[in-house]
């Protein structure tokens, strides 16, 4: 049985929103951007790679590759009212994937376990 992914972001206006309230860990392999305490009842994901990683080629393997972590991450830790914008660096697409994944499962543990939402960056 496959999972489906949770709802995602799609319009620049999205990311830009989280990209300027949400929190922002860094890990091997991407750069995670949170918001808790959302609206929506489930996760909203959304993935981007910078042109600066490589041609289409890379950065679509670069998102296939958070798309994927993403999927089995979020199956087996809930994170209701969670928006998330995963971005892709240049040792995503290459590095091992059971660390990928185990560096998504720490970062979403870091989000959940915040208490207070932080809706402005000082």
């Amino acid at each position: 049985m496959t999972q489906c992914l949770p709802k995602r972001f799609k319009r620049r206006a999205d990311f830009l929103r989280l990209a300027a309230q949400g929190r922002k860990i860094v890990k091997t392999g991407f750069v995670l951007q949170a918001l808790k305490d959302a609206p929506s009842a489930e996760p909203v994901l959304g993935f981007t790679a910078t042109k600066k990683l490589g041609n289409a080629v890379i950065r679509n393997r670069t998102k296939r590759r958070l798309r994927e972590a993403a999927r089995l991450v979020l199956a087996e830790r809930p994170a209701p009212g969670v928006e998330l914008v995963l971005v892709g660096r240049r040792e995503t697409g290459t590095m091992d994937f059971a660390k990928l994944r185990q560096n998504l499962a720490l970062a979403l543990d870091e989000v959940m376990l915040e208490t207070a939402p932080r809706g402005v960056r000082a």
